[in-house]
């Protein structure tokens, strides 16, 4: 198979995937509840991308716990609006909400998954900075998000968590590229074309990365960056995650390989895995159900609403 097409089925079927099954999926089924909250909507930041602020019914408190939560799309679609119904969610539980749009790649203007992560990591400070200015002063944070959100928010709880305007407590996510090692991505048959992974890889790390490169595994220090299994330390936030089985689009492969990082360095985590669910987490009503459970232990555990 071609580098175009490689290229074109990881882009399209990514896509439809999110918008048909993740958004449907998570949005819509799971995290339906009462709210009675405000909206902040449109606040700018950075090159004219905007976040959303759902800010608690409740603003009699001292302080507030904040849960950033970063959007799907396959890195090149998608918009913060798509996850009202857990912003909600977060905000009825007492948390301020907050959904952040970042700058998507396309064909006439590609945008690298570590550029991504740079206006996340610029869109923080100012979120703090607008819930306070709106009367709720934030003690800490959370952050999370579903597929190409989710290596997003990774990328900010691990890598970044040091240099954050509050203190980080805890990151939760489903079916996120976690790392871009390429023996997990035999769904692509990355594993075995090293033309194709270095087609791939490239322009998510926003690196020229050849052929050569993936065969001696020089590649490894270029997605580093992007590779949120390659930040795990003894320090790092506990970490919840959620993966299909049966998934074609991001392999659980990558997902299995952070929750053996989490655990050599003793990391609090809960690697969850739907085993007759592809992308969308679709197949395994009991099992998501848990996991929704486990979100709000997570949540109550180390970032309580006081």
């Amino acid at each position: 198979m071609s580098l175009t097409a490689y290229l074109i089925i990881f882009v399209t079927v990514f896509i439809v995937s999110i918008i048909l099954k993740l958004s449907f999926t998570i949005q819509k089924r799971a995290f339906k509840c009462k709210w009675d909250g405000a909206i902040e909507a449109d606040v700018k930041y950075g090159g004219g991308n905007k976040f959303d602020l759902y800010l608690p019914a409740d603003k009699s408190r001292e302080s507030y716990g904040l849960v950033v939560y970063l959007h799907s799309g396959s890195f090149n679609t998608g918009d913060k609006k798509d996850d009202a119904e857990i912003l909600k969610w977060l905000s009825a539980k007492g948390y301020v909400a907050a959904g952040v749009n970042y700058t998507l790649g396309n064909n006439r203007k590609p945008v690298s998954v570590y550029d991504q992560s740079l206006d996340i990591k610029d869109a923080v400070p100012k979120v703090v900075k607008q819930a306070e200015k709106l009367g709720c002063k934030i003690n800490g944070m959370a952050i999370a998000g579903g597929s190409a959100g989710g290596t997003l928010a990774l990328l900010y709880a691990l890598r970044d968590a040091k240099n954050t305007p509050v203190p980080v407590k805890m990151v939760f996510e489903m079916v996120a590229p976690a790392g871009f090692v390429r023996e997990d991505w035999t769904n692509y048959g990355l594993d075995k074309d090293a033309k194709a992974a270095a087609g791939m890889f490239s322009p998510m790390a926003g690196k020229l990365i050849t052929p050569e490169d993936i065969e001696s595994s020089a590649y490894l220090t270029a997605v580093k960056n992007i590779s949120a299994e390659a930040w795990v330390t003894e320090k790092s936030v506990p970490v919840l995650m959620a993966y299909g089985k049966l998934d074609k689009i991001c392999p659980c492969a990558t997902g299995r390989r952070l929750a053996e990082k989490l655990e050599k360095c003793g990391v609090p985590h809960d690697y969850i895995e739907f085993p007759h669910s592809g992308h969308g987490l679709q197949n395994d009503d009991r099992i998501y159900k848990q996991f929704v459970k486990k979100i709000s232990e997570y949540l109550e555990t180390y970032l309580p609403v006081k």
